[in-house]
């Protein structure tokens, strides 16, 4: 036998005759197969199955018992009682090929297996007993794998909800609950998805979202910057390359694409991919194929394929930057994310959303905003938009003040303070006063801040502060700036 534990029968028979057969073919296995019930009608099981639910691994029922819930539709009943509890059907019936359509309602209303009562002569024993058991046994490991598989699902989906908490679409604006309204639209489709939107509206944050509401949320979610790859190494990066493709190619490399095959891959920053890597994008989204480089055949993935960018792509294609084919195959659903002027009623949540999470993050009280402060945040430009937003709540959050004042966050915007420029140090003090190193830190973090939001794109920040792309993104790991 597949188990050592005991498994629990639940037996569904009117025939007293019949009962004793069952009972006669059961008794070797005593100690594991254990009959704990036997009633007479359908309605009693399920009465019997709703007060004592996980009792029972297996029924083994009659398909002609008295009373009206017999046959599939107790089956069908049960199942909705307890989906992974397995079900056994005898029947009188001689099985026989002409059987294969009753066989067949059987299995598809539930059951997991049937057999003949008593085709042969045989008096003592069910017909088949070495079959019988057997099954029995199959359907209680049936039933163990199935709760595990769900036990597994639940957990997957406690970890997707946990993720869209932490990554929580904010606002109450007409532009916000649009898009919250028409994210499972997006999500229900297999379409390619291009999001247009400034830099900072939190495009990666809507193509998770339409990830994480999808049937693929189970799997990988891949959000690459086009921006941060070099031109030389961004083909093998997404498509990958086959052993001895080149020198130096010592092993097969999985592309970016082969990794996220049955997922989502979210390219941001479209506009940033040479022309070379554009051709073979177009035939990922056209055939479903990847080109490996220094490989003769192709290789088919699946994956689902969001794009973004803050730039205007039709002036992109008219200036032949960009393809005109891929851009027809990358625009089939556009997802518009409005700028955080836009939905100005929004800011107030937006910011003491942030002030929670940073305020938690670095074990402090979170701070009040007074009314002017707030004033002044609602009337800001935000040319960062929310990420800019997100950055002023972390200076603020320097000041350990127990209120924010408009002094404050005029300064943590870069505006002018009637202070004398010796009060506009910020976030030091003859009272904070850190080691060189920290403080070093702290200036880069906030420099590369503010250079980000002033940039239209991650790429255009890494040329203005003379970086190359890698480094670039190297340095905003190091600073924690995501």
């Amino acid at each position: 036998m597949k188990t050592t534990e005991p498994i629990n029968l639940l037996l569904i028979e009117d025939e007293a005759f019949d009962v004793r057969r069952v009972r006669n073919t059961l008794q070797p296995f005593a100690e594991r197969l254990r009959l704990v019930d036997v009633v007479s009608d359908g309605r009693e099981a399920v009465e019997l199955i709703e007060r004592n639910r996980g009792t029972y691994d297996v029924v083994i029922m009659d398909f002609q018992i008295p009373g009206a819930l017999i046959g599939e539709n107790l089956i069908r009943r049960i199942k909705e009682i307890e989906p992974a509890l397995q079900i056994i059907v005898m029947t009188k019936m001689t099985i026989n090929v002409t059987d294969f359509i009753f066989a067949s309602k059987l299995l598809e209303a539930g059951a997991m297996w049937y057999c003949t009562k008593y085709p042969g002569d045989i008096e003592a024993f069910i017909y088949q007993p070495t079959d019988f058991v057997l099954n029995i046994i199959n359907a209680y490991e049936k039933k163990r794998l199935l709760l595990k598989q769900q036990l597994s699902v639940k957990r997957w989906q406690d970890n997707v909800q946990e993720i869209l908490n932490r990554k929580r679409l904010i606002g109450e604006s007409p532009a916000m609950q649009w898009l919250r309204e028409h994210l499972q639209r997006f999500a229900s489709t297999n379409a390619t998805i291009l999001i247009q939107g400034a830099s900072g509206t939190g495009k990666e944050l809507v193509a998770m979202h339409i990830h994480y509401a999808s049937k693929r949320k189970f799997e990988n979610f891949l959000p690459i910057n086009c921006g941060s790859l070099p031109d030389h190494l961004i083909e093998s990066e997404l498509f990958g390359f086959a052993k001895g493709a080149f020198t130096g190619a010592s092993a097969e490399k999985k592309g970016l694409f082969e990794v996220a095959d049955g997922g989502t891959i979210f390219l941001d920053e479209i506009t940033e991919l040479p022309p070379p890597a554009q051709v073979k994008l177009l035939r990922v989204i056209q055939e479903g194929e990847i080109d490996k480089i220094g490989r003769t055949s192709n290789i088919k993935v699946n994956v689902r394929v969001i794009a973004a960018t803050n730039k205007d792509l039709q002036t992109e294609v008219r200036e032949r930057r960009f393809r005109e084919d891929l851009f027809y195959r990358l625009n089939v659903v556009t997802v518009n994310v409005p700028p955080l002027v836009q939905r100005r009623e929004d800011i107030p949540l937006l910011s003491d959303y942030f002030m929670q999470i940073f305020s938690a993050e670095m074990n402090l009280a979170p701070p009040l905003i007074s009314e002017e402060a707030r004033q002044i945040l609602m009337e800001y430009a935000w040319p960062g938009n929310v990420r800019e937003l997100q950055n002023v709540v972390q200076r603020l959050l320097f000041s350990r003040s127990e209120v924010i004042t408009v002094t404050q966050v005029k300064m943590a915007l870069g505006l002018q303070s009637d202070l004398p420029v010796s009060s506009q140090r910020g976030w030091w003090s003859k009272d904070r006063i850190l080691p060189w190193h920290d403080m070093e830190k702290q200036l880069q973090e906030q420099y590369f801040r503010f250079v980000r939001e002033q940039a239209s794109s991650d790429a255009e920040a890494a040329r203005l502060l003379g970086l190359a792309p890698p480094n670039y993104y190297r340095m905003c790991k190091r600073l924690g700036i995501k």
